[in-house]
């Protein structure tokens, strides 16, 4: 099936309230262009410069998520267009994002990244350590917006596993969102279990080889 084939189906699955973020990473910006001419806006990558390349040559009304794990000294090079940063796993990463959106006289809105899975190679911050950072840190933090959380499951067949975690962040989500008016956006879902993410309360799922086929890396 065409890009606009697989997106047709995958739309037909997703309320309305649930934004679909379209994992472009590996692949070329004709395929980006083939989504965006069937309706998407928002794209995820998970490489700064790859994100930076394709926002060159694409339309400028595109929303960029970066999805991937973020290291410090990259920031600057999204920091003038990127729309929202998932995956912020450290206090220190947070820093360096207010410091370059500064830079660039933007507020950048963020998710911060909780650890809900059962594998070592995930990256994320726990309850207690979001729940400082929202208490203690974000108001000497003004030119970023933590809107939501982010999370990715275990990646397994065991559904209960993936359904309990999914609980977890949720959970973790109302009570940020009841403090904090900033927060709407909880962020978890991807190719293999975005439909139980969307039961479980996601409001935005992060699908890539569902829409464009796998993944193109060098061989």
């Amino acid at each position: 099936m065409s890009i606009q084939e697989n997106l047709k189906v995958i739309q037909s699955r997703i309320p309305e309230h649930v934004t679909l973020v379209a994992v472009s990473k590996t692949k070329p910006a004709e395929d980006l262009q083939e989504a965006y001419d069937a309706g998407i806006r928002d794209f995820g990558e998970n490489k700064i410069q790859e994100m930076c390349d394709k926002y060159e040559v694409l339309p400028k009304d595109i929303r960029w998520h970066m999805i991937g794990h973020v290291q410090t000294n990259k920031v600057k090079y999204m920091a003038p267009f990127v729309y929202l940063i998932h995956g912020v796993d450290s206090l220190k990463l947070l820093k360096e994002i207010n410091k370059q959106a500064e830079k660039n006289n933007r507020v950048i809105d963020v998710l911060l990244q909780q650890f809900i899975a059962d594998e070592e190679t995930k990256f994320g911050l726990d309850e207690e350590e979001i729940r400082q950072i929202m208490t203690e840190e974000i108001q000497s933090l003004p030119n970023i917006r933590v809107v939501g959380l982010m999370g990715m499951a275990t990646f397994t067949d065991n559904e209960n596993q993936v359904r309990n975690e999914f609980k977890t962040l949720k959970s973790n989500f109302d009570l940020l969102k009841k403090n904090h008016s900033d927060v709407s956006i909880l962020s978890m879902g991807m190719s293999g279990d975005y439909e139980m993410a969307i039961e479980e309360g996601s409001t935005m799922v992060r699908i890539g080889s569902s829409i464009f086929g796998n993944r193109n890396y060098p061989i």
